[in-house]
């Protein structure tokens, strides 16, 4: 925190070398400045050198001071420090409420970064301004917290202060209080050896004993604050110890030592006689000439009071005016910028909006997208499952072809057997019976006998491979008929083993069969196998 607040006050003090340059230079110094946090105090340094000249132009500067201070790097000391000497920019023109604004957000900032040193300074300006709003109870309540942590620290002078500020606060509302804090000031001041505030020490004592009707005590403090009168101190003072002693003697009843010192405190604020202190002058002495009876001179004081009240109240309400005027321009820059902040804000909703319009479309997009991939990845497995349906269907009808074709081919050599036993025996069979019963029964045997067993097996492979002897006999017409049939079982992927059960031929002569179709369809010199060439013969 110590190094942060010594980084900021090299910085700050870096720019007062700015201090002596027309506000021209400063302007286009601005304009050569990246540094977001110096730019924050040159903005601030421009506005208080505006401010008395050209307000508008003075106000965009602190407005200015403020963003830049957001983007710098420790944002939250140099925007606190943005609102305070903004508020003291309004506080110059006597803008209390705006003043409080701005005071109240540099103070909830360093609350939150727990900066204990500028909360208290802080704290004093929200007290002072509290005071002049005359919201004592505010008022009092943050001198008293500034008080608690002075206390702590080595500065008598700032400490004194608070206390004298603290006192005269309850000095119309509780003078025990007062006195208190008002002794607590006078055990302080003896080490400081300031005329000045002692000056004002003793006299806050002595009104306040004035008040509480100890004359004794009243006359003590008077005297040592007139002890004062002629070293060197401020004319205010002397102002302030004259003005309330003659208010000490005009309660006293003793009008010729009021009229006295009144007349001697106008004569040190002579340059400033239309003052509220001048006005208060000007009343002690109508009252006290009015309770002598000297008419003529309280006329004279009265009409001067009259011209200095008047003088004050045109003031006053001129600058009531000014600060209407500066209030109303401050609300109507604020809502100026809470519109634009709003516009933006709504640009952001809308860009959000149709981001989000985009998201969900591009949602809706992929979700179709994945429905449809679904299903295409549905239908695949349905066509997958329906090829493979096909497949075992066709794989069963050729299981049972190639039964079929076996179980016939079979019979046929079974009965061609049972021929050849039963002529030889009918050879051997003199009995002309036994001839002629065996004569019948080769006859049925030789009628049950299928002769053309391949044409039908052909037949029954067409039902199932519809159009292939058509495909076979287009493409390639000189094909034999056994070449047909070694084509259809080459086609049913058989090995050479099953086709030689099936035709009663031997591997050899299978072989040899092989390659003459291998010849035939041109494969001799390639490496394809030709159960997989015939299936290339596959119709819709």
């Amino acid at each position: 925190m110590v190094a942060r607040l010594l980084s900021f006050f090299l910085l700050f003090s870096s720019l007062l070398s700015y201090s002596q340059r027309s506000t021209k230079e400063l302007i286009d110094s601005l304009n050569t400045i990246d540094d977001h946090e110096k730019k924050a105090e040159l903005c601030l340094k421009i506005a208080g050198k505006l401010k008395d000249s050209d307000w508008n132009r003075a106000v965009k500067y602190v407005e200015l001071a403020e963003a830049e201070a957001k983007k710098a790097t420790n944002s939250d000391e140099i925007l606190a420090l943005v609102y305070t000497i903004s508020g003291n920019i309004y506080d110059s023109k006597d803008v209390l409420d705006i003043t409080l604004q701005f005071y109240l957000k540099a103070y909830e900032i360093y609350k939150a970064n727990n900066n204990i040193q500028e909360i208290s300074k802080i704290e004093n300006n929200l007290a002072v301004i509290y005071a002049k709003s005359n919201n004592e109870a505010k008022a009092l309540r943050y001198f008293l917290n500034v008080y608690h942590y002075q206390k702590s620290k080595k500065e008598p002078d700032k400490l004194l202060k608070i206390l004298n500020n603290i006192g005269t606060i309850y000095l119309g509302k509780n003078v025990d209080s007062s006195l208190y804090y008002f002794h607590k000031a006078d055990y302080i001041v003896k080490k400081l050896k300031n005329n000045n505030l002692t000056g004002y020490v003793y006299t806050n004592l002595a009104r306040a004993y004035a008040l509480k009707k100890d004359k004794k005590n009243a006359d003590i403090y008077f005297a040592k604050a007139f002890s004062l009168i002629n070293t060197p101190v401020d004319n205010s003072l002397k102002v302030f110890i004259h003005g309330s002693f003659s208010q000490y003697k005009l309660e006293d009843k003793n009008f010729d030592a009021a009229i006295v010192n009144a007349k001697q405190a106008l004569e040190f604020s002579k340059e400033n006689v239309f003052s509220f202190s001048g006005l208060r002058l000007n009343k002690l002495l109508y009252r006290a000439y009015l309770e002598k009876q000297d008419y003529k001179n309280a006329v004279f004081y009265f009409q001067k009071y009259n011209i200095i009240s008047d003088s004050i109240n045109i003031e006053q309400k001129a600058v009531n005016l000014e600060r209407i005027r500066l209030e109303q321009d401050y609300k109507v820059r604020n809502q100026i910028r809470s519109f634009e902040e709003e516009k933006k804000r709504f640009r952001y909703y809308v860009a959000g909006l149709i981001m989000l319009v985009g998201i969900l479309a591009l949602i809706i997009l992929l979700i179709r997208y994945r429905n449809k991939n679904i299903k295409n990845q549905l239908e695949k497995e349905k066509l997958k499952t329906k090829q493979q349906e096909l497949k075992q269907s066709l794989e069963a009808k050729n299981m049972v072809l190639i039964g079929k074709a076996m179980s016939e081919i079979h019979r046929t050599d079974n009965i061609n057997e049972i021929l050849t036993d039963l002529k030889k025996i009918r050879l051997q069979t003199v009995n002309k019976e036994m001839q002629n019963a065996i004569d019948i029964v080769l006859k049925r045997l030789q009628k049950d006998l299928n002769i053309d067993i391949w044409k039908e097996f052909e037949i029954s492979f067409e039902q199932v491979h519809k159009s292939f002897f058509d495909k076979l006999a287009v493409d390639y017409p000189s094909l034999t008929p056994k070449e047909r049939r070694l084509c259809a079982l080459l086609y049913l992927d058989l090995t050479t083993k099953e086709i030689c059960q099936i035709t009663g031929q031997s591997l050899i002569a299978i072989e040899n069969a092989r390659t003459r179709l291998r010849k035939k369809f041109d494969l001799t010199n390639e490496k394809i196998n030709l159960s997989t060439y015939l299936n290339t013969f596959k119709l819709d």
